[in-house]
Formats: C-alpha cells, structure tokens, sequence
C-alpha cells in the first residue's frame, strides 16, 4: 500500500491518503464528506 495525493473537486482540499490497486475504497473529502475526490497531480519540482 502506498500514500498518494488526493483532491476534493467540490471544496478544494488536498490531502494524503493511502491506495491499494487490490482493494478499492470509495472516498470521502475528510473536510466536507464529499465523494468527488481524485488523485492530485503531481506538481513539478523546480531544479
């Protein structure tokens, strides 16, 4: 199981979650229960 990024689209809250491809989870935003969440993107570093 690894730890990902994930992001509310109805308030806008990101945060950290695990995710495991075997079990699937249906989530909820830890802020407004909402279950619109998807995986954030990854932000580029800068060098």
């Amino acid at each position: 199981m690894e730890e990902i990024d994930y992001k509310c689209m109805h308030c806008g809250n990101e945060y950290r979650g695990s995710f495991d491809k075997l079990i699937p989870i249906e989530r909820t935003c830890p802020k407004c229960n909402s279950n619109s969440i998807r995986r954030a993107k990854k932000k580029p570093r800068k060098p």
